[in-house]
Parts: structure tokens; sequence; C-alpha cells
């Protein structure tokens, strides 16, 4: 998934291949066991994302390499840190179609690997001299917790309201994409008017993700997702779809009842994603989706006219259109 991620980008091709080769090193330590399960987790691939954001925001003002590197690495650690958490939470077993960290070596080791990445995230941070990056990834990391501790306290709660919903993809999902296309900027010496529209279009760009892959736990085929469908309802995480049935839905208690049970059947997910369907969530989520790409590309008409704009729109529609 990654080859075809660097493919796609073309205009960031090596500069990105620089990124996994560093990723790759970051990881490695003396510790045989630590360096297995960590490279474990780096060749399973991903769509870099994070890093990608992070050299095209670098690309709007003065792009220097050498600036962005460690950053990019850093934003990936962060993230693979909380999948690895996250496998553990949710017990896991597979992501990306193979056995995650959980699966292979247990959450003792899950645990301790996440909080090893996070620690190597530090690391390469304090290179920074700016204090805008150490700030913006430490306020981000700890507000992604927030939003984690949200989705767990609220976990089969059928009563959510959008809001409910907004404010905790936001902080999963949205707030590291967001800190990511500004930081890149922010790392190349980018003015404040600059790194704070990347800023924006990072915030609209995540929504949208984040809603994209809401709606594909319910629709995607399961090979090319990588993990069971229907995860988020089988763990009790009422995503758009799901709370636009439940204000719609004709079947609106059933779909409640559904939700509620915490221990579903494989025919119980299937109905659920029926009944969510067929009154339009699906639909509905995929329209709000669609509506933050369309403000992503409003931020996008107030950069600079670069070559890497018209690829950041590509994104923008990758991101509204992607099968996994």
């Amino acid at each position: 998934m990654t080859k075809l991620i660097i493919d796609f980008f073309d205009e960031i091709k090596y500069e990105l291949s620089v990124v996994e080769k560093e990723l790759m090193s970051a990881v490695r330590c003396p510790d045989p066991l630590l360096t297995e399960a960590a490279t474990h987790l780096v060749s399973a691939g991903g769509k870099r994302l994070r890093p990608i954001f992070c050299l095209l925001g670098g690309k709007f003002y003065n792009f220097n390499l050498d600036r962005l590197v460690s950053l990019a690495v850093a934003l990936e650690l962060i993230h693979m840190a909380t999948l690895v958490h996250d496998d553990v939470v949710d017990s896991s077993m597979t992501r990306r179609g193979i056995p995650t960290i959980k699966a292979r070596w247990g959450n003792k080791i899950s645990a301790h690997l996440g909080d090893y990445l996070l620690g190597k995230s530090l690391v390469l941070i304090a290179q920074y001299k700016d204090p805008l990056i150490p700030k913006v990834l430490a306020d981000t990391s700890v507000k992604m917790c927030e939003g984690e501790i949200v989705q767990i306290a609220t976990s089969f709660n059928t009563n959510q309201a959008l809001r409910d919903y907004f404010y905790r993809i936001n902080r999963k999902t949205a707030l590291l994409i967001s800190a990511s296309c500004k930081l890149g900027a922010v790392a190349c010496g980018a003015p404040e008017q600059l790194h704070q529209a990347l800023h924006r279009f990072g915030h609209h760009i995540g929504m949208a993700f984040q809603i994209t892959d809401d709606i594909l736990d319910m629709t995607a085929e399961q090979v090319k997702l990588g993990k069971p469908i229907g995860g988020d309802l089988r763990q009790g995480i009422i995503t758009l779809p799901a709370i636009y049935a439940l204000h719609n839905s004709p079947q609106r208690e059933r779909l409640r009842k559904i939700a509620t049970n915490r221990n579903k059947s494989d025919a119980d997910v299937d109905e659920a994603i029926e009944l969510i369907t067929e009154c339009g969530g699906v639909e509905y989520a995929a329209g709000v989706a669609k509506k933050y790409i369309t403000k992503a590309k409003q931020e996008l008409a107030e950069l600079p006219d670069v070559p890497v704009k018209k690829t950041m729109q590509t994104i923008a529609d990758f991101v509204g259109i992607r099968s996994f």
C-alpha cells in the first residue's frame, strides 16, 4: 500500500522514499525483540498520509528536505503508536491484512512498543529550535488521547449527537493531519498566514478522512480494508452513518437494540449495516465528507499558486473516493 501512495504522488516520490528509509532506521535499536516488532509494524506499510502532508506543506515555502525528514518521521511514529495502542484496546488481530503487534507479541509488548515509538518521536522533535513545532505536537498528542478516552467512555451509547461525533473525530484524527500540513511549512520558515491556511486545510481533510474511514468500515471489501468489516459496530463505536440512522430510520429501535448489544453476532452486524444503509446513513455521511473536502479546497485557493497546490487538490479528491 505504501508503494501505491509513493507512485501516486510522484512529485514527492524521492522525498517520501527518504522518509521511509529514515523511519525504518529510527525504529531499530540494540534490543532484537523490540527491533523485530517495530520493523514488522513499519513493513506492514500504510498510507503515510502524515509524512506526505508534512512534505507537501514544506513545498509551499523554501522547501528543504533536511529540515523535514525528522519531523515527517516523528509524525508517522506518533500515528503508529496510536495504532498499536488502539489494537490492544480493540483486541484487533489484523491490520492492513497482516497480524497486529498484539496478535504476534501480545499486550505487554504492544503497550511498551507504542510507548517506545512515542519516545522516539520526542527525540526527533527535540531537534527543532522553533518552539511552535513541539508545542503543536504536544497539544495534539494530549487532545488525541482525550478523543480516544471519550470514544471509550461513550461506547454503546446510542444517544450521541452529531457534535459529540465531530468532537471525537477532530481529536482522534483531524488534529494530527492538520498539524502535519501546518508544521511542514513551519519547519521551512513559512509565514503564519500560510501555515495557518494549511492548518485549516488539514483539519477539513482530516475530518473527511475519518468520516470516510467510518463509511468504509461498513461498505468496503474486507480484503481491501485489511480488517474485518463492521468493527466499529462490534466495539460499540457509534459513527456518523449510525448516528443518522438512529435518528431517522423507521427501524431505529431495532438498530438501537443491536447497537447496544455487547455480544453481537455476525448476523446482527450485517443487519445493522443494512438498516443504516437502507435509511440513507451511509449516503448522508458521504455527503458530509464531501462538504469537508470542498472546504479544504477553498482553503487551498488562498495559498500561493505553486505546483504542489495541484497535488494537494488531488489528495483531497483521493480522500473522498478511496476504497481502503
